[in-house]
């Protein structure tokens, strides 16, 4: 559906001069009336100045803006950082007529390097001057780093004859593994959902999505999830359908962007299903998905379209829980390569090659155990992964 912003929101995109390249690198959202706000952040223990200066605030439960950078992560800048970010804050505050408090920050790009806050407060008259109801698009590619394409996705739903509006805007092409990594994603929604109910409801979905998603392994400093709802749809989200039914449509969003961030993923020429199934426990089946999703081997040998399951049965084996190497049936697509832990010989061989050649596929592993199961999706490791990230800073 059409790419758009929930009742009472507006956003903005604009070349501060942050990029090297002269592309979009601030971006804003706003709402013009108070809206509930939670969010996810890293687990990183090494956390950028926007991260903790965002915990703080969010503990209020309430926010009017966020503006975010790209280009500069302000992390490992020490107390000057923390001071930058609150000083980028501000600007956009008074800009908007705001406490200091309401507005969030974010960033992301090189570590190490303090922000160039005379080009950032040049630019943020600008940045609100522009705020539209169809700055979407321009915000989306304001946050975008390695990423070759901006990634929006919107969602409608009807609650009593009336109609609420979810939008997820992410960014992410690199530094992407489950518990989060350089990605970013801001959600918009006109639905009033309570703070605390908020927390619950994106953590929840945040596990079903963005830690349900790998790139290469590494997970950022700058990681969050964030969303606003402004409740100026007049729906409220209290009684057990009605949190089911945003829950399902905050999921559709959340997933699509998930799936995206893959897809999109540095370098990545295929995207891929991990599905583990019939193991002890869910937890252990994540883990199996998430070393399989993870293994440099596996993944290169997507790349280069090899039928090497032994890769595949070997990352099961090291994922740290129980399973019964002579039980393990694997699958590319419908094609069975491995039954009850053995090769199933050349013409499976032949017809998983076959497969391995498109750009979309699954890998199922049936353990034979229990009833845990779970899916990441992972994407191929190729030659250009390896030239985007030796340049990443040049």
């Amino acid at each position: 559906m059409k790419k758009i912003l929930p009742k009472g929101f507006q956003a903005s995109g604009v070349a501060s001069g942050i990029k090297k390249n002269g592309k979009k690198d601030l971006g804003l959202i706003f709402s013009r009336a108070p809206a509930r706000v939670a969010a996810v952040f890293t687990k990183n223990r090494v956390k950028a100045a926007p991260v903790l200066l965002d915990k703080e605030r969010i503990r209020r439960g309430v926010c009017r803006a966020i503006v975010v950078n790209s280009g500069n992560a302000n992390c490992c800048t020490g107390d000057q950082g923390i001071r930058d970010a609150k000083t980028i804050a501000a600007f956009v505050a008074s800009g908007l007529g705001l406490s200091e408090e309401l507005v969030l920050v974010s960033s992301t790009g090189v570590i190490g390097e303090l922000m160039p806050i005379d080009k950032i407060e040049a630019a943020v008259p600008d940045l609100i001057e522009l705020l539209s109801t169809d700055g979407v698009l321009n915000f989306a590619r304001s946050i975008m780093t390695t990423d070759t394409l901006p990634k929006v996705v919107t969602r409608q739903g009807q609650l009593d004859d009336q109609t609420f509006t979810v939008t997820g805007i992410a960014k992410g092409s690199g530094m992407i593994r489950p518990d989060m990594a350089t990605m970013l994603c801001f959600i918009c929604t006109d639905a009033e959902v309570a703070p605390d109910l908020l927390q619950n409801i994106l953590f929840a979905e945040t596990e079903q999505s963005f830690n349900r998603i790998t790139i290469d392994g590494d997970t950022s400093t700058n990681d969050m999830v964030l969303i606003m709802a402004n409740g100026l749809s007049n729906i409220k989200i209290e009684h057990p359908k009605q949190k089911k039914y945003f829950q399902r449509t905050l999921n559709e969003v959340m997933i699509t962007l998930a799936k995206e961030l893959v897809k999109d993923g540095e370098g990545a020429t295929k995207f891929i299903e991990i599905e583990v199934k019939s193991a002890g426990s869910d937890h252990d089946a994540h883990q199996i998905a998430d070393t399989v999703a993870n293994s440099s081997l596996v993944k290169t040998a997507f790349f280069g379209e090899d039928a090497n399951w032994g890769r595949i049965i070997a990352a099961v084996g090291r994922a740290g829980v129980p399973v019964k190497p002579a039980m393990i049936d694997i699958y590319f697509d419908d094609v069975m390569m491995v039954k009850k832990g053995l090769g199933c010989g050349k013409v499976a061989e032949t017809a998983v090659t076959k497969v391995l050649k498109k750009n979309q596929f699954s890998i199922s592993i049936d353990l034979h155990m229990g009833n845990g199961r779970a899916t990441v999706f992972t994407c191929d490791f190729s030659t250009d992964y390896v030239k985007i990230n030796a340049d990443y800073r040049s």
